[in-house]
């Protein structure tokens, strides 16, 4: 294989891309590149690794040396998958490789929200806690999460790391139709269509792939349905909540509160709804959910593993 990496950065600096090295025989790499740059690196490669770097239908007419794309993400909407196809081009994504430090991150968005520890770390810090007449402050209402229905929707295996941790908590676990799934039971938990969910759930975690079918899928409708009491977490993609009615949601005091590692610009160079200053009980975080070094070595061990199934 001779083979180019064109976005290396993106899995950091402290990964070890050996294990590709050793299948590729050597490996060619760039931190980024811009669009206007893809063709010149792709060109005299068979094998093309990316992350986030487009691939359309103009690279592989130009360069029909390419014969395989291994994308170092489970995500392929940055690929032209029927060009590909057309072009006689494999097309390899890594699955299964962050369920722990997802599930983790899932979990420490939850029990923030839930213990309000940002608004109580604030009052702390800000003299809040100093001029009190107590030697406590219960000023911000604490969910306990035990006896609580966690409602997911997408149960495939972030989905189903979620549900273990969210167990060993004492929750109560109850599965959500996508759009196109009957209703029935998996793995012991009842699967419902999504408005009996939401008007159930406790917490609603979010772990599906972003689609035409789930765009949005949680709207100013949706959010009317949710308790007042609610969280909502998104830790699978930005588009699957509508951005704006979530922000009015949360002003609103519709639903109790929000924990969100992904919005549907990244990095939101134009401004979000969701990064608002005055919006209650939202913790966002910049799609950090996936990167323990752990996980991201993981991809390496699994890309190199694909690529040696093609070679």
């Amino acid at each position: 294989m001779k083979a180019v990496f064109l976005d290396a950065k993106t899995l950091g600096d402290d990964v070890d891309l050996a294990p590709i090295e050793q299948v590729t025989g050597g490996l060619t790499c760039h931190e980024r590149t811009a669009p206007e740059q893809v063709l010149e690196r792709i060109r005299g490669f068979d094998t093309v690794l990316v992350n986030k770097v487009v691939l359309g239908r103009e690279h592989f007419e130009a360069c029909p040396e390419v014969k395989t794309i291994a994308v170092v993400a489970t995500g392929l909407n940055n690929i032209d998958l029927e060009a590909a196809k057309a072009h006689g081009i494999a097309v390899l994504n890594v699955n299964n490789y962050g369920r722990s430090t997802v599930a983790q991150h899932t979990m420490a968005l939850m029990l923030a929200l839930a213990t309000r520890l940002l608004d109580y770390n604030r009052d702390a810090r800000d003299g809040t806690w100093a001029r009190s007449d107590m030697f406590c402050l219960m000023d911000h209402p604490i969910m306990e999460l035990e006896g609580k229905t966690l409602g997911i929707l997408g149960y495939g295996d972030l989905g189903q790391g979620v549900a273990e941790r969210a167990k060993a908590f004492g929750m109560n676990i109850v599965l959500g139709c996508r759009p196109g799934q009957e209703a029935g039971s998996v793995d012991g938990y009842p699967r419902i269509p999504l408005d009996e969910l939401l008007t159930q759930a406790d917490v609603l975690s979010l772990h599906c792939l972003l689609t035409e079918e789930t765009r949005n899928l949680i709207g100013e409708r949706e959010l009317a349905l949710m308790k007042p009491s609610a969280l909502l977490i998104n830790t699978s993609r930005g588009g699957l909540v509508d951005e704006n009615a979530l922000a009015k949601s949360l002003r609103d005091r519709q639903i109790s509160g929000a924990g969100f590692d992904v919005l549907t610009e990244e990095p939101p160079r134009n401004g979000n709804p969701l990064l608002a200053d005055d919006i209650p009980n939202l913790i966002v975080t910049p799609h950090s959910a996936w990167a323990s070094r752990e996980a991201r070595q993981r991809i390496v061990g699994i890309t190199a593993a694909n690529l040696k199934s093609v070679k």
